[in-house]
């Protein structure tokens, strides 16, 4: 009975329990529907400012519209104007007058017919070479054919035929006016004599008046723009310029082909230069670069020029193979050497250690440098090096001052110098354990110690240099230059450069005065293009100051 008592209770509390759960579960709906509300609310606001949106666009595209009839289309618009007064200039009329068109046609037919004349007229007219001007002084030369001097009554003169030549001395330009007399033989000869000799004779215009065929650049000229740019420095345009003041107007175009054709001229000289260079037993290399335009790229890269120089006959040549440093131009130039090889450090004279028949040489010069660039880094240390290389100079000072011979100047080194150089090794192979390999100090030791049984060769002939400073200073006139005309057009400029820096060179080695020279070599050049018996060595400059003195 007690439990049947307790069971109303439990139904109560279970039906309270019930409608709560239906209460909480009606309050969710209740929310969701509230939520709903908010939801198209939003949409609704959505909508509206898409709406505003498209009515903007349409609005900013006619604007886009009106803006471009102001701007290409015409100023007045096509619909009716609402001020009646406007209405007089609705109207735009036509661009051009019938009769206006008949004008505009005439005028086109007119000038397609001087255009039709003017492309005829290019394709027959040919290139005619203006006269020199008549303000240049003259300097008339006679020549007359071999042919009239055993009978000169049986010849009749004709019209002679007159060739000039502009020359240049230090500052003016004159003409040389070269006539060559012609003639014709008064009676008809036999048929014997006739295919003995002509009928018409001229006298010949010896090369030695135009180094360049069918050009009128004299070799006094040619000369002047070559000298003022590869000694003096001054590109082309300037001299071009320079040459106008004088009242010489020079085409650039004519004096960049004087150029390629006087490089081509001396060509078979400076080969032949090559070859005695190379000859030689003791020689010194280096390289630089020079601008170089790539026509690929658009912009000039650096190419290498290399320097060979003979130091016992003061005779040098430059080497461009396409702008390369590579190991394979150096193994192609200097194959067929032998004897003393003075160089830098550069790696790919390295390969020359095991040539049989090549002796390297480095250079003290370039061991020196290292440790002067190291004086911030290690200041002990870098004066103690340059120390021991300044003892190693003042040997040769004193040599020097002495005029030892090759003979005595070896033993001086090797009693003074080659201690020195033995003490100096052990304290590279101390002091390298002692410093940072990639600190300026470390490069300097590693530097020297790398290539040190090249550096203390030199004590072994009095003809060998302490260091490779005459190979750069025969660089300095380059370095000069590229400063100056900055680049080379492309590879055959760079080469034909080379032919002229080379032989300027050994002039300036020579001490041999520029202008003479070139002019000299200009008017006799053609005399050995037949003659092989004769040796083109005979115009270097070292053989023309002997000629010369």
């Amino acid at each position: 009975m007690q439990e049947n008592k307790e069971n109303p209770n439990e139904l109560l509390e279970l039906l309270l329990e019930k409608c709560d759960h239906l209460y909480q579960e009606n309050m969710l709906l209740r929310g969701k529907l509230e939520d709903r509300t908010d939801v198209d609310a939003l949409k609704s606001s959505y909508e509206k400012t898409i709406s505003e949106k498209d009515t903007k666009i349409v609005d900013l595209e006619k604007q886009v519209a009106y803006l471009r009839r102001r701007i290409w289309g015409k100023s007045s618009e096509r619909y009716i104007q609402e001020d009646p007064q406007q209405r007089r200039i609705d109207f735009d009329g036509f661009d051009l007058l019938p009769g206006e068109i008949e004008l505009v046609e005439a005028a086109r037919a007119e000038i397609e017919t001087f255009r039709e004349r003017r492309v005829k007229e290019r394709v027959k007219r040919k290139p005619v070479r203006k006269p020199l001007s008549e303000d240049f002084p003259r300097i008339e030369e006679h020549l007359y054919p071999d042919e009239i001097n055993d009978n000169m009554d049986a010849w009749t003169e004709l019209e002679p035929e007159v060739t000039e030549v502009l020359e240049y001395e230090p500052g003016k330009c004159y003409v040389r006016k070269i006539v060559r007399h012609k003639y014709v033989l008064k009676s008809k000869p036999s048929r014997e004599s006739e295919e003995k000799s002509s009928l018409i004779v001229t006298a010949s215009l010896p090369t030695r008046y135009q180094p360049i065929a069918r050009s009128y650049a004299g070799a006094s000229l040619l000369a002047e723009l070559m000298i003022n740019k590869y000694v003096n420095h001054l590109p082309f345009y300037r001299q071009i310029q320079m040459m106008k003041q004088l009242g010489a107007n020079l085409p650039p175009p004519t004096v960049n082909d004087w150029f390629k054709d006087t490089a081509d001229l001396l060509r078979p000289l400076y080969y032949r230069l090559k070859e005695l260079v190379l000859a030689t037993d003791y020689i010194q290399v280096d390289e630089t670069t020079v601008p170089v335009i790539n026509n690929e790229k658009h912009k000039t890269v650096n190419g290498y020029m290399w320097m060979v120089r003979s130091v016992m006959d003061s005779q040098l040549f430059f080497h461009y193979d396409h702008g390369s440093r590579a190991q394979n131009v150096a193994l192609s130039l200097l194959n067929d050497f032998r004897g003393a090889m003075q160089t830098d450090g550069y790696a790919v004279y390295k390969m020359y250690e095991q040539k049989k028949g090549v002796l390297p040489l480095g250079c003290w010069a370039h061991a020196r440098r290292k440790f002067t660039e190291s004086l911030k880094n290690d200041k002990s240390r870098a004066e103690y090096a340059l120390e021991q290389i300044g003892l190693l100079y003042e040997v040769e000072r004193e040599a020097d001052d002495k005029n030892l011979s090759y003979e005595d100047r070896a033993k001086l080194r090797e009693s003074l110098a080659y201690p020195i150089m033995v003490a100096f090794e052990k304290w590279l192979v101390r002091e390298y354990e002692k410093v940072l390999p990639k600190s300026p100090i470390g490069k300097a030791i590693k530097y020297t110690y790398d290539i040190y049984h090249r550096l203390t060769r030199y004590h072994l002939d009095g003809r060998y240099r302490i260091d490779n400073n005459l190979a750069e200073n025969s660089l300095r006139g380059l370095a000069l230059g590229r400063k100056n005309y900055l680049f080379c057009g492309n590879h055959d400029a760079a080469e034909d450069a080379a032919v002229m820096y080379s032989l300027l060179g050994c002039c300036k080695a020579a001490d041999v005065n520029f202008r003479d020279w070139m002019v000299y070599v200009l008017s006799r050049i053609h005399d050995y293009d037949e003659d092989y018996t004769r040796d083109l060595a005979e115009l270097l400059p070292g053989n023309y100051s002997r000629r010369n003195p």
